[in-house]
């Protein structure tokens, strides 16, 4: 008789494969997502809203990026449903169709000064869509590279889908630096901030070529797993996981750091409201700089997770992160760009990946196979959602000329980081419980000694596949 428990992944060459796929289709996803979140504070507030009052642009602007984390829980339902019960690959697919046309949209459309409200609701409708469709990638990658993965292994491997994340955003950031750098102002306001946003036909090329060929996990089609599959994934997450559910609902709260980084941070140095003066093509180096090296921590704090557990990292780096929120503000408001950099590179491109590249792991890990997409995607995107909102909220409380503004945001931020790392504290470790034990409350970790053997195992049968 086999001693490998029931929906324990097979195949080393598969683990590569699906981590190679929900990294490249995570860029790819996340590429889109995130050059509206850079338009939205660099461009369009001259382009889509009132010449008015430029106080009051800013705010519709940055509310209008967080329209898209409020749509993300519709999509979490809908698209967690299609993962649990047609296949992780399935709601892939469907979320890389939705991002891409709907962000090709959005290079498309008409300025306020062409059709005056239509312009910013069309926005708002386009960003919806956007939301709803990513809602199901986190969690639809980290379930299938967590299921295809080795036992000991499933912290590194799953770490990918993050580390492809931070990949779109240097990609989304560094196709806007020699536009913003080489176009005059006037040209690149009005038609040269739309090219990134139709180079998206490139991308749903690209990710149909490489999501088409991903197979299905072993942990879903496996017959057992099938027979024991809720009829209503999303009734039986909230029946027998809600605990769970709340932890990453206030772990995932943790997304306030790329908000203060990216999108509040660009705000604050670039627009002329605050009167910092920061040259939009210097700032866009920030976000760039900080992400090439979260690309290179990543997979370095994922192992190290399969070693020490989940939720070290986590609360450590939670808290952390929190602290250097106020170092970074303070260098934006002393008009110190190395400074800045160097906060960035500390709170976003070190700390905070040890969040980051654990997150992918440790939220699948919690929630069984049944349902792990449904709960996963729910609660990790009511979460963001409520974060969605911290763009506008810290321009409403620190607003243009108002004193303090660095400590006012920064000390929000890191409260909120304080709440993500209770939430850890509270959860079960798992990185030790078999794939067909994850979800169970009661379910016992494997041996130290027999986790170090069977991990072991692991690492050489892929020394030995990659000879």
């Amino acid at each position: 008789m086999s001693t490998t428990p029931v929906g324990e992944p097979t195949g080393k060459h598969q683990s590569k494969k699906a981590a190679a796929s929900g990294w490249i289709g995570s860029a790819l996803e996340y590429y889109d997502f995130f050059i509206y979140a850079t338009a939205a504070a660099l461009v369009f507030p001259q382009v889509f809203f009132p010449k008015g009052d430029p106080a009051i642009a800013i705010i519709a602007s940055l509310a209008t990026y967080g329209v898209g984390y409020v749509a993300r829980p519709i999509g979490a339902f809908v698209l967690g449903h299609l993962g649990d019960t047609r296949g992780r690959k399935q709601v892939l697919l469907w979320c890389m169709f939705l991002m891409g046309f709907s962000t090709i949209a959005v290079g498309l459309l008409p300025t306020y000064d062409q059709v005056g409200l239509l312009a910013p609701a069309l926005l708002v409708l386009m960003r919806l869509i956007q939301g709803f469709a990513v809602a199901g990638e986190i969690s639809g990658a980290s379930s299938m590279i967590l299921e295809h993965a080795p036992f000991g292994r499933r912290g590194y491997f799953a770490s990918f889908t993050l580390q492809g994340v931070q990949a779109g955003q240097i990609l989304a950031a560094a196709v806007f630096l020699p536009l913003a750098h080489y176009m005059e102002p006037e040209a690149f306001n009005s038609w040269g901030w739309r090219i990134p946003f139709l180079l998206s036909f490139i991308v749903i090329i690209a990710g149909w070529i490489i999501r088409r060929k991903v197979h299905e996990t072993p942990a879903f089609t496996d017959k057992v797993a099938q027979q024991a599959s809720a009829r209503s994934p999303i009734v039986d997450a909230f029946k027998y996981s809600w605990k769970d559910m709340l932890r990453v609902i206030c772990m995932s709260l943790m997304n306030v750091i790329p908000v203060v980084a990216t999108i509040f941070g660009a705000a604050y140095a670039v627009q002329p409201a605050y009167g910092i003066g920061f040259a939009k093509d210097v700032y866009l180096w920030i976000p760039v700089l900080g992400n090439i090296l979260a690309v290179l921590v990543i997979p370095l704090v994922g192992n190290l997770s399969d070693r020490v557990g989940r939720r070290p990292p986590i609360i450590v780096g939670s808290l952390l992160a929190g602290l250097l929120a106020f170092g970074y503000l303070y260098a934006i408001s002393i008009r110190n760009v190395p400074l800045a950099v160097a906060m960035s590179l500390l709170m976003w491109g070190v700390v905070y990946q040890g969040y980051n590249a654990v997150f992918p792991s440790f939220y699948p890990e919690l929630f069984p196979t049944r349902t792990r997409v449904s709960a996963m995607a729910i609660s990790q995107n009511l979460g963001t959602a409520v974060t969605a909102m911290l763009p506008a909220l810290f321009t409403a409380v620190a607003p243009p000329g108002s004193t303090n503004i660095w400590f006012t945001v920064g000390a929000i931020a890191f409260g909120i980081t304080v709440i993500a790392a209770l939430a850890a504290l509270s959860a079960r470790e798992t990185f030790r419980v078999h794939m067909n034990d994850l979800g169970n409350p009661n379910a016992q970790p494997v041996p130290e000694a027999e986790y170090e053997r069977q991990r072991a195992r692991s690492l050489a049968g892929h020394a030995h596949a990659a000879a």
